[in-house]
């Protein structure tokens, strides 16, 4: 017994030696990563707000529901049935998750998996409620046969939450200025402490700020057991810098007005797509900007990438009668030209390079003023022979056509413009009139703003500054000028001549307003494809701003592909341009420009029944 005793005692003085003394500083390492870890924490994305400080994108903490199925015993059933309402998890994949599964770790050892990510992005008031039901779970009958230790550990430890919150992005308006905020997705963040779980910018201004929205992350070293912390072993911690809040030009009440417009246009017209633009011409300041078909960047990854897409800035296509106003101000700026310059429009048919050329509206001997009002493809066209390709491609890259305008969002293209050496000889009288050349809607709109602006282009701003969580401004952004294209002179002479177009004469009567004057251009294009232009798709738009002598806003208006007959530029974005202007004048309380007396003329030379012009 004693030789017995003693070896025992030597056995176990062997093993003590072992692990206190031979395996000491193996184990502690091995203790620690099990125990100690250093958590990083993610700081609160910064919001976006409009001009007037609307929220337009938030975060909100959220957590990460685990189990432990090993204290589960044989009730993973039970368990699934509280949970599923709450995780809103069908009951059956519940239970499947729930099983107590086995693993082999790196040194060959076997363990039972006990940390189970049931869901992510729960909220709080989600996992208080699932708290609440765990609490209170019932098992009938067996529970008397429970032992209480068993119940404690599968009421209050066996579903819980990581003690690393994530962060869920939160869009209140849904699919307010859905293109320009953009989304998130979920990624994971390489920091010298590790990869830390993150939501980062995938498009938009989330992607284009996303340095200033993203913040600093911050640590903590503390005790863990099964992802969870123990406080009271809390060693250090540094706290996380939130991210900057990034305040935009656009303006959510203008903004919600071109969505709605666009909505309707949408219904009466039945287009592919519509799109349109609110610009103040002084600063280029983008007020709004909307696509439809829309989303919902809540819910991003349900959309198809085509809706995805800010066609404003990533469609190109041949503008049509729009961009006449390029080589008419250029002529006009060159001096080849005044707004009385009679010009022969060969009563609508013209040949020139062995093709023909003709207006809708055939004419005889034009002024310059009733070229524009009348929108003249001959006269047009006879204007930019007299100016010839250099002077012409001049005047189109001065506008910034064929160059990206510097609006921070990415997936802007440069669109189509070639030089005069890639010219044909008829190119000369189709680009004048929006043929042969593919624009962005964004660049068309901008150039129409540089003759509201007295002649000078401007760069467009979508960020006006970036502040902290105190409200201090951080950045600053300014209007910046591109380049003036064209003499202020010049840019008055073209605003008379655009305010012809909504003339009682002019293309685009339907664009008129009661107390304002309104200077702008229609446009009807047929749309390029194999072999030529497609019968029956055409892409219209007009561009307007107002007051035409003191412009306050500059609004487009884009259709692809609207339904036939009323195809026309004039007949569909020329009404949902008054609609939106009305509103927006009232809006932005933007003082008239008409007295009481000349608004009464109008009306009344429209006869009783105004609103059939508007019908026809």
């Amino acid at each position: 017994m004693a030789i017995l005793l003693a070896i025992a005692f030597a056995t176990l003085g062997y093993r003590l030696v072992d692990l206190q003394v031979v395996q000491h500083d193996q184990l502690r390492k091995q203790a620690e990563r099990n125990t100690h870890q250093v958590l990083l924490l993610q700081p609160r994305r910064g919001e976006i707000r409009d001009r007037r400080g609307n929220v337009l994108a938030s975060s909100v903490f959220v957590k990460t529901v685990c189990a432990d199925p090993t204290l589960l015993g044989t009730y993973q059933t039970e368990v699934a049935r509280v949970l599923s309402p709450l995780l809103e998890i069908a009951e059956s994949n519940l239970v499947e998750k729930l099983q107590v599964r086995s693993f082999i770790d790196k040194e060959g050892r076997p363990h039972q998996d006990r940390h189970v990510v049931l869901k992510r992005k729960v909220p709080v008031e989600a996992w208080e409620k699932i708290q609440a039901a765990m609490k209170g779970i019932q098992f009938g009958q067996d529970e008397k046969k429970l032992k209480k230790t068993f119940l404690r550990n599968l009421r209050q430890n066996a579903i819980y939450v990581e003690s690393y919150d994530d962060q869920q992005r939160i869009y209140p308006n849904h699919t307010l200025a859905a293109h320009v905020l953009g989304f998130v997705g979920d990624t994971q963040r390489q920091t010298i402490l590790g990869a830390v779980r993150d939501i980062s910018g995938a498009d938009g201004i989330e992607l284009k700020m996303d340095s200033a929205l993203a913040g600093v992350p911050g640590w903590r070293s503390t005790e863990v057991v099964r992802a969870r912390e123990l406080v009271t072993f809390r060693d250090q911690e540094v706290e996380p810098h939130s991210g900057r809040n990034v305040v935009l030009t656009l303006d959510a009440g203008l903004q919600h007005i071109v969505e709605s417009e666009l909505a309707d246009l949408m219904q009466k017209h039945s287009p592919v797509s519509a799109s349109a633009l609110v610009i103040r011409p002084r600063t280029a300041e983008l007020l709004a900007l909307a696509n439809v078909p829309t989303f919902d960047p809540n819910r991003a990854g349900e959309s198809p990438p085509s809706i995805l897409r800010n066609r404003v800035i990533t469609d190109v296509a041949e503008p049509g009668s729009t961009f006449k106003i390029v080589a008419v101000s250029g002529a006009l700026n060159d001096g080849l030209a005044t707004l009385e310059t009679r010009i022969d429009c060969e009563n609508g048919r013209f040949f020139f390079a062995g093709r023909s050329l003709r207006d809708d509206h055939p004419s005889g001997i034009l002024s310059v003023e009733e070229i524009v009002a009348k929108s003249s493809n001959i006269g047009t066209a006879k204007i930019a022979i007299q100016m010839g390709p250099a002077r012409l491609y001049s005047y189109i890259q001065g506008y910034g056509f064929g160059s990206r305008t510097g609006i921070p969002l990415l997936g802007e293209v440069d669109g189509l413009v070639y030089p005069p050496k890639k010219w044909s000889k008829l190119s000369i009288s189709r680009i004048p009139i929006g043929q042969g050349i593919a624009i962005t809607p964004l660049q068309l709109t901008l150039a129409m703003s540089a003759i509201a602006n007295g002649g000078v282009l401007m760069q467009p701003m979508l960020v006006d500054r970036v502040e902290d969580d105190q409200g201090q401004t951080i950045v600053q952004y300014s209007p910046q000028q591109v380049r003036r294209v064209i003499s202020e002179s010049t840019a008055a002479q073209m605003t008379a001549a655009l305010k012809q177009v909504v003339s009682t004469n002019g293309t685009a009567r339907r664009a008129k307003l009661e107390r304002y004057s309104i200077a702008g251009k229609t446009g009807t294009a047929q749309k390029p494809g194999p072999g030529g232009y497609l019968p029956g798709k055409y892409f219209a738009s007009f561009i307007g701003f107002f007051p035409a002598d003191r412009p306050e806003l500059c609004i487009s208006v884009f259709l692809d592909e609207p339904k036939l007959p009323n195809y026309y530029g004039g007949l569909t974005a020329a009404p949902a341009f008054r609609n939106i202007a009305e509103r927006a004048a009232k809006y932005l309380a933007i003082q008239p420009d008409l007295p009481p007396a000349d608004a009464l003329a109008l009306h009344s030379s429209r006869g009783p029944f105004a609103s059939g012009v508007n019908q026809q």
